[in-house]
């Protein structure tokens, strides 16, 4: 259920980090930079996490959990939150995507969707 009370807005961007990956034992790893801004007239408390991490041959991990990187953060009507983590993945490309549970001021519950974004090494020369 969406209304004008609570419109989170996600942005992700994404980078590989080749110093931790290991492409010969099939392990790609990446960092992802979220930027949740709140730009409903309600202060939201973010409780929970859920991804959904695909890699390039359709294998996926779900992941749950309650808030991001030990935190359940209030985010002030207007205000931005921002944090860093990685995923890691067993092929050189591969998405993600998912949502956070959301609770209003009123104790409303409700879904902020994150939109998929690639996780992609760049490209290789040879």
């Amino acid at each position: 259920m969406s209304n004008s009370q609570h419109d989170i807005i996600v942005k992700v961007k994404a980078e590989y980090l080749p110093e931790q990956s290991s492409p010969p034992d099939r392990r790609f790893v990446f960092a992802y930079h979220i930027s949740i801004t709140n730009n409903g007239s309600h202060k939201a408390q973010l409780l929970t996490r859920h991804w959904i991490i695909t890699d390039g041959e359709a294998r996926t991990e779900e992941v749950r959990g309650d808030g991001v990187i030990g935190e359940q953060p209030y985010i002030a009507a207007g205000a931005t939150y921002q944090y860093s983590s990685g995923a890691i993945i067993k092929t050189p490309v591969g998405s993600m995507h998912g949502s956070y549970g959301m609770m209003d001021e009123q104790g409303l519950v409700f879904e902020a969707p994150i939109k998929a974004f690639s996780l992609a090494v760049p490209r290789m020369l040879h």
